[in-house]
């Protein structure tokens, strides 16, 4: 974030960690790792030729090309749960943090952090169930050549941004957690269930608890 406010990088730049000491998530969570096993990484994207309102098809773009990677190697058993978490039966493998660098009405860059479980096996207790690339094949895997793979995806996805909007977003509901089905869910203190309906292209997500309603990032948790 430094770098990119002090104009020092360019458009594409990626940051590979081995190790991290506070890696950072949704809502201020930490994201933990063992040093050298899992995809740490922070992708640079210039934004000053895209509009501030397509920051969610931003999203879309890089949910879909991390899932796509990880789909290549559990024969396309993971999923999105929405907004940008990586799923594989119930279980947590990876998340995404974008964080926009935006200067009175222009969006300069979007710094896109990317974690992915990828050879870990043990985690420390989680408040959700964690599952890594290895404990779902069988398989080590050597965490940059995949990252790489993970860049040449992302390299597609974003090109849809401005080319293919629609196509995004069909993508990433195809591709959404638990669409169609029954989920758990919490709002404020209270438990409901409701069916998964969709996301839309506002990047909201439409459930359906008898009425259709939508709803913003942030308002709701998922129980699992």
């Amino acid at each position: 974030m430094k770098e990119a406010r002090n104009g020092n990088i360019t458009d594409g730049t990626v940051f590979f960690a081995l190790d991290q000491t506070k890696g950072k998530g949704q809502r201020s969570k930490n994201w933990v790792s063992n040093r050298g096993e899992n995809i740490l990484m922070t992708v640079v994207i210039d934004c000053k030729a895209l509009q501030l309102h397509q920051q969610v098809l931003l999203s879309f773009a890089v949910a879909l090309a991390s899932n796509n990677m990880l789909k290549k190697h559990t024969n396309g058993e993971t999923c999105i749960k929405w907004p940008n978490d990586l799923y594989w039966c119930d279980r947590k493998a990876g998340g995404i943090l974008i964080e926009n660098i935006v200067l009175g009405n222009n969006w300069t860059y979007a710094i896109i952090g990317i974690g992915i479980n990828i050879n870990q096996t043990a985690f420390e207790k989680l408040e959700k169930p964690t599952v890594s690339l290895k404990q779902i094949t069988g398989k080590t895997f050597d965490p940059m050549l995949l990252a790489k793979e993970l860049c040449k995806e992302l390299d597609k996805s974003l090109k849809d941004i401005e080319v293919n909007p629609e196509q995004l977003l069909k993508d990433y509901n195809d591709s959404l957690y638990k669409r169609g089905q029954q989920a758990k869910l919490k709002q404020g203190n209270i438990f409901f269930e409701a069916i998964i309906k969709g996301v839309n292209e506002k990047g909201q997500l439409l459930i359906n608890q008898g009425n259709e309603r939508t709803v913003d990032f942030g308002e709701i948790e998922w129980i699992i």
